[in-house]
């Protein structure tokens, strides 16, 4: 079972036409896998403390932001995700020269948790993830199994202003800086020239390791990759199709286009079989410090089949119960060794919902129908009260701490009518 990883998109000024920047990424993994959507609040930690990531334990730093996360119930970190300061990152599976077998590490999607618990801005992320690539390795399996799939990770992370482009071979990387336009990015390497930050010893290894002449203009992509820049080019690829869907909308770019481009199943971004998308996320990050970003997140598989529910950051937000997996503590099969001896239960509660209501879209037409019309319509009047604040703010912040889970109880109550 070999996935062609996910697909990670953002859109700033002028391509969205407004001044938002909008970021979008699906997740996809097996389709037995259960991804939860989780809250952690900002915390302050003592000087010694540690944190148990997916398989190792690192140093804890002083201060984490609040974030919240869409993530594989079975590890610690996250597929995607935002914090409190509207830094959003994703991640993608990418593979070249440099081989991927390892010891257990950090897992990208760990990374990806650190460097939103971690970072105010998303230059700093980018900081922060190659800070820890560098101390601690990536590795690991990245699926729920003893299959030992593992790779190397790539990352797209925005902020109010601007989006970088971190990927990584080993512990080697570059960084694009993105200010305008649209970006994408899937599961090859898609920096070229333009390297804006990089290890420093990058070049030197790429030279030793005759990967590079030491002359010839400096191509990320072409000197770690297994192909050339061509073939990641090449038309009927994930990137591509992605590229082209974001310049069909060029100059308009909206929360809704974004929707639409993860639902795309012809393009294979909204991808089907034993790898498919279990998780979907659409974030509006206005320009203007003032205003509050809105995170929308599925919480289900097939995000042509599932609703976006808003998330925005205030204080004292409750436990987002109804799409947190059950905890299995010291028990889990995960951490005990032999790892993924067993694999427990690990649906949420939206997940049981959904999984019956797309299993009647899929066999009854017209009750099918019926389910689809109910929740584009939810979807449509939530999305039209979001705009609103996003244009305006919000005075009485008590009334968004449950916004989320409001929007997933709202969710089962059209599967329930239906």
């Amino acid at each position: 079972m070999h996935p062609s990883s996910c697909d990670t998109f953002v859109a700033l000024p002028p391509s969205t036409g407004t001044q938002h920047i909008i970021f979008g990424k699906n997740s996809d993994r097996p389709c037995d896998e259960v991804q939860e959507v989780v809250y952690f609040p900002a915390r302050d930690y003592a000087a010694d403390e540690k944190v148990e990531c997916t398989y190792i334990e690192i140093e804890q730093v002083a201060h984490t932001h609040a974030v919240i996360l869409s993530r594989p119930a079975w590890l610690w970190g996250a597929e995607m995700g935002a914090n409190e300061h509207q830094v959003c990152i994703g991640n993608e599976a990418v593979w070249g020269r440099e081989s991927a077998d390892g010891d257990e590490a950090l897992l990208g999607m760990d990374l990806v948790r650190l460097g939103l618990e971690r970072a105010d801005t998303a230059e700093k992320a980018v900081d922060v993830i190659t800070e820890l690539l560098e101390k601690y390795g990536q590795g690991g399996s990245c699926m729920e199994d003893e299959s030992g799939f593992t790779y190397h990770n790539s990352f797209l992370i925005s902020d109010r202003k601007e989006a970088w482009v971190l990927e990584t071979s080993g512990k080697y990387w570059a960084a694009e800086k993105v200010e305008e336009g649209y970006r994408n990015i899937s599961n090859q390497y898609s920096i070229t020239t333009k390297i804006d930050k990089a290890h420093p010893e990058m070049k030197e290894y790429a030279r030793d390791k005759g990967w590079w002449d030491g002359q010839t203009p400096f191509n990320f992509a072409t000197v770690f990759s297994f192909m050339t820049t061509a073939r990641i080019e090449a038309s009927g690829s994930r990137y591509c199709e992605g590229k082209k869907l974001l310049e069909k909308s060029n100059g308009h770019i909206t929360a809704e286009t974004m929707m639409d481009i993860l639902r795309d199943k012809d393009s294979g971004i909204n991808m089907e079989g034993m790898f498919m998308t279990t998780g979907s996320m659409v974030s509006v990050v206005p320009c203007d410090p003032a205003l509050p970003g809105v995170h929308y997140v599925t919480a289900t598989p097939d995000p042509e089949r599932s609703v976006f529910k808003p998330f925005i950051f205030v204080k004292y937000i409750n436990p987002l119960k109804e799409t947190s997996s059950p905890s299995y503590g010291a028990d889990d099969p995960v951490k005990k060794k032999p790892r993924f001896q067993s694999k427990p239960d690990r649906k949420h509660e939206l997940f049981v919902k959904h999984e019956l209501v797309a299993a009647i879209i899929e066999c009854h037409k017209v009750r099918g129908k019926t389910i689809m019309e109910g929740i584009r319509q939810l979807e449509k009047e939530t999305m039209t009260k979001m705009e609103e604040i996003l244009s305006h703010g919000f005075e009485e912040p008590d009334l968004l701490v449950d916004l989320f889970s409001t929007s997933v109880k709202k969710e089962m109550d059209v599967y329930s009518k239906k």
